[in-house]
């Protein structure tokens, strides 16, 4: 399966949160699956830790990189043909961040590691 992680799925996965689904767990850890984080991701923990919205143990610049080798998980650039999508989405969320990884998910064919009930009204895969 190929999968684009949810900004929180991934923040919750490297904390070891329980917040994240026993399916999420299953899917993440058995190595089988093709895990994507997005640069939007990256832009999102930044914007947020800046702000003091969240802590990390670590600068952004250092912390997330080791994440994703310790992880193996991949990088998904934010494209041109990813901004524009997202002209095409109807209106059903807000959040600027989680309306680009659903144009991201749609461009590129990955399902949405979330638990996000919003990206379920989207065409879109859901895991969770």
């Amino acid at each position: 399966m190929r999968l684009l992680l949810d900004t929180s799925a991934f923040l919750w996965w490297i904390t070891d949160s329980d917040r994240l689904s026993r399916r999420a767990r299953e899917v993440l850890a058995s190595g089988l699956n093709e895990i994507f984080f997005s640069a939007v991701s990256a832009w999102e923990i930044a914007v947020k830790a800046g702000l003091g919205r969240i802590r990390l143990p670590d600068d952004p610049e250092r912390f997330i990189p080791e994440q994703l080798t310790a992880n193996a998980f991949q990088i998904l650039p934010l494209h041109m043909r990813h901004a524009l999508r997202v002209f095409a989405l109807p209106n059903y969320h807000r959040d600027p961040f989680d309306r680009m990884l659903v144009a991201q998910a749609q461009s590129e064919g990955l399902a949405l590691l979330s638990g996000d009930a919003q990206f379920g009204r989207y065409s879109v895969e859901v895991v969770w």
